[in-house]
């Protein structure tokens, strides 16, 4: 059964399972994170509330980008994408400018900017505050 808030209620009690999970993005400009996210990324903006919280769609889900003073403190993957093309679309973005990022501690290979493990691929980069984002192979 359903709450109030949409979790299910379960005997333990309500789980978050069939609730929606959104990504949450900190930055400390939001103006140089609309230009990145949507002139760089594509994406288009959704829903703006007092310059403080950005909200995008992708695909059927959504993120937030929101000013915080703990911008950037994040050391590991913000948001991560699946896509059909991970070279493909790792090639666009760096037509776009966006910089990936090379990591030694992962055993997979390294081809250009993308990451490789047998059928699996992930390309990270960074957005103007240095959150983590990637793309995965679906």
């Amino acid at each position: 059964m359903a709450t109030e808030t949409g979790a299910i209620e379960t005997a333990e009690g309500p789980v978050l399972g069939a609730s929606e999970a959104i990504a949450t993005i900190a930055v400390s400009d939001l103006e140089a994170a609309r230009k990145f996210y949507e002139g760089t990324l594509g994406f288009d903006l959704a829903d703006s509330r007092d310059d403080v919280v950005d909200t995008y769609t992708s695909g059927d889900s959504r993120f937030f980008v929101y000013v915080s003073p703990s911008a950037g403190t994040n050391r590991a993957t913000a948001v991560t994408w699946v896509v059909e093309d991970v070279e493909g679309l790792a090639a666009k973005l760096k037509k776009r400018g966006v910089s990936f990022e090379h990591y030694d501690f992962l055993e997979m290979e390294l081809r250009g900017d993308v990451h490789v493990d047998g059928d699996m691929m992930a390309a990270w980069f960074k957005d103007p505050d240095g959150n983590i984002l990637a793309i995965v192979s679906a």
